[in-house]
């Protein structure tokens, strides 16, 4: 485990966050590495947040962990891809691939074959080198990644300050009997189930969809969907908070093995690095979605 230990240079002025102290002066990791390589922190002896403000003089001892990267292997897996420059790449994501490692999936996720298309993704020292928002296993669509630090942050603080816009299909159960809707509420972990999220009326995460009614089968309805924010499992738990959960849905809904789950991200609009406007990114409906409308037709 990597050490360091000294004294808040006399060359800092002002008061300053510990994070940034390290990552502007010392200059050892950037501020994305240090949450990534877990940075436990000692100022003047004591354990600390590294959001605590230091000053010129402050005794400093840090450790962080050794990066995680090394631990994913690269693979050769095809990918559908919408777009690619030297620095982001975005992608159709296929129903069922997982995004990045974790418990059970080291091998066969998005990560792995980006690892394998760009070296430079090796440099971004996480298990999810690259990756900037995340969709679903079973929820196919447009994914961005970046392939440097400077666009992972730049493209990141855009999902994070909302100005990201994305836009879902979704195949539901029944028709809702407002064409169009918002969504509002608090979501929170359920406590019956710690694989699920659920609605909450006393506090959580606040969380808005928007939707609009496509086309309607009476049985089954195509929604258009509008995240406006961005929290797990979301527009999974909205569409079952309103009794119209998702087709394929074993989750929030009623397992149904004929079905896999019909929910596609369809659009994104962002704005690359050194462009003026944000850019949109689509994707056709998946042929998932046009075999259950057929049935539903006939």
């Amino acid at each position: 485990m990597p050490t360091f230990s000294g004294t808040v240079c006399a060359e800092l002025t002002c008061a300053l966050r510990l994070d940034r102290y390290i990552a502007e002066y010392l200059k050892l990791l950037t501020r994305s590495q240090i949450k990534a390589r877990a940075m436990q922190a000692l100022v003047n002896g004591k354990p600390v947040k590294l959001s605590r403000i230091v000053r010129r003089g402050d005794k400093l001892e840090l450790s962080w962990q050794k990066p995680e990267t090394a631990l994913l292997e690269p693979e050769d897996i095809a990918l559908e891809v919408i777009y690619e420059d030297e620095r982001v790449i975005v992608v159709n994501k296929r129903q069922g691939m997982v995004v990045h490692p974790g418990a059970g999936n080291r091998q066969g996720t998005l990560v792995n074959a980006l690892l394998f298309r760009h070296k430079n993704l090796c440099a971004q020292e996480s298990l999810r080198p690259g990756i900037v928002h995340r969709l679903d296993k079973d929820t196919s669509g447009v994914i961005i990644a970046a392939y440097d630090e400077q666009t992972l942050t730049f493209l990141a603080e855009q999902f994070k300050n909302r100005q990201v816009k994305k836009r879902y299909a979704a195949l539901v159960v029944g028709t809702p009997h407002a064409r169009e809707g918002r969504i509002e509420s608090f979501i929170i972990r359920d406590p019956r189930n710690r694989q699920r999220f659920t609605v909450s009326e006393r506090g959580g995460k606040c969380a808005v969809t928007d939707y609009r009614l496509i086309r309607s089968w009476h049985t089954v309805s195509l929604l258009l969907v509008k995240p406006k924010t961005g929290r797990t499992h979301q527009i999974r738990v909205h569409l079952r908070h309103i009794q119209h959960p998702i087709i394929g849905d074993s989750l929030y809904g009623t397992p149904d093995p004929r079905f896999s789950l019909m929910l596609h991200a369809k659009s994104l609009l962002i704005t690359l690095p050194d462009a003026q406007v944000p850019r949109l990114f689509t994707t056709p409906l998946p042929q998932r979605f046009y075999s259950l409308i057929w049935t539903k037709r006939s």
